[in-house]
């Protein structure tokens, strides 16, 4: 961008998904159910986990865990677009998009961890059945959560640091619906070539390690399945890993094509819509595929709101 007109910014305009006027009510109520949708789903999901002992177990802690961090994930971004919606105002403040920002990468990364070692779990509970008690013991659980936590604390952090030194143009409209790291970057007429390669080592930290950790830990559970005799057994082995896999292939293809997709478009709406998918729908369906793929969650919810 040219560097006329710098200026150190004060706030920010997020167009959002559409300028159309009409079309705001309808994105208001659709938007608003899928928040609600995810926030109850997630927590009944918590609440079913923490109320059931025989769901003290390392899966269902993860699951937890995700079903907390899904819930933070869309509410650092829906309930401002809401409200923006509401007030028909499209401003943020320079301090609130930064804000956001951060919690918007912090939670997209803890989401990525957790997701991983999932997939670590259900490896060790397949391919070595007789030492999974003593391998995925609660130290270590907790230890998996707390590094998760602090590796994207880290990252969010320096990546927000390093926009606080950049200048923005008087161009400070962003095309999304929440202030999306690369499209705030795009705005500033200052040198953002250090900025682009802390995102993509970030990127590929927090997405490419993760992703090659799932991949490698489905590989070794696949070759493992494939040494089972029986047919049931086989079934019954990969079942335990159907919802995951579900989880993952939605996450990861939606972010994935967002990603991919957006490479060399550099104002425009098309990757916000896009975004939708796993920025909301992703979280919004998690406890459906947990709930419906899973007969102890199904008996646990049962329970729950039984009482």
């Amino acid at each position: 961008m040219e560097p006329g007109n710098v200026t150190q910014s004060s706030e920010f305009l997020l167009l959002g998904l559409s300028e159309t006027p009409g079309q705001q009510p309808l994105l208001f109520g659709l938007f608003l159910c899928m928040y609600l949708i995810t926030v109850l789903g997630n927590l009944l999901i918590i609440l079913a986990v923490s109320s059931d002992s025989h769901l003290h177990t390392p899966m269902y802690f993860f699951l937890s865990k995700l079903s907390l961090v899904d819930m933070c994930f869309t509410s650092t971004t829906i309930p401002k677009m809401l409200l923006n919606i509401q007030t028909q105002s499209k401003a943020i403040t320079y301090a609130g998009c930064l804000t956001q920002m951060y919690f918007f990468i912090l939670f997209g990364g803890v989401d990525d961890f957790i997701l991983t070692v999932m997939a670590y779990d259900r490896y060790v509970a397949i391919c070595h059945p007789l030492h999974y008690i003593v391998i995925m013991n609660s130290q270590l659980c907790r230890l998996f959560v707390l590094v998760s936590w602090i590796m994207s604390a880290v990252i969010s952090l320096l990546q927000c640091l390093m926009v606080l030194d950049l200048s923005f143009c008087s161009d400070l409209e962003i095309p999304h619906f929440f202030c999306e790291l690369k499209q705030v970057l795009q705005l500033a007429c200052s040198d953002t070539f250090p900025n682009d390669i802390v995102m993509y080592f970030s990127a590929g930290l927090l997405g490419g390690g993760p992703l090659a950790g799932i991949l490698y830990s489905y590989a070794k559970i696949m070759s493992s399945i494939r040494a089972i005799p029986s047919a049931q057994g086989k079934y019954k082995a990969f079942s335990t890993c159907a919802s995951h896999l579900s989880v993952v292939f939605l996450f990861y293809g939606t972010s994935l094509g967002v990603y991919l997709g957006s490479v060399g478009t550099h104002h425009s709406q098309s990757s916000a819509v896009a975004s939708v998918m796993y920025a909301v729908v992703t979280p919004m369906l998690n406890p459906f595929i947990y709930s419906l793929r899973n007969k102890d969650i199904k008996r646990a919810l049962e329970r729950f709101l039984g009482r």
